[in-house]
């Protein structure tokens, strides 16, 4: 199945006990492979003002395109503690050790 990007931003996360998790911001995508690398969720805060980013990595999202929303397993009070970003200071990517870092936090083999 395909689906336009754009489709995705913007879409709603829920968890598998359909917490609200936030929204999707952005799509990371790889310039040498062309594959979506990280979903970039937007969590938290209230109108933009103290929300928090953080990268999941593409293979730990699941689509739902029924529902127009993405899933993620992941417990909402562990959400909060995992490594994010703010608006203003987005992690490289391409690092290596963050990539590790990230795919690690949600259980996907890198």
């Amino acid at each position: 199945m395909n689906i336009s990007a754009t489709t995705l931003i913007g879409d709603k996360v829920h968890n598998l006990q359909g917490e609200n998790l936030g929204d999707i911001k952005e799509l990371m995508i790889d310039t040498l492979d062309g594959s979506v690398s990280y979903a970039v969720l937007d969590f938290g805060g209230f109108l933009g003002i103290g929300n928090k980013l953080f990268a999941v990595p593409w293979q730990a999202l699941r689509v739902d395109p029924e529902n127009k929303e993405l899933v993620l397993d992941i417990d909402k009070e562990r959400l909060k503690s995992a490594e994010g970003f703010d608006q203003d200071d987005w992690p490289d990517f391409a690092d290596p050790a963050i990539a590790s870092r990230l795919h690690q936090a949600y259980g996907i083999d890198a």
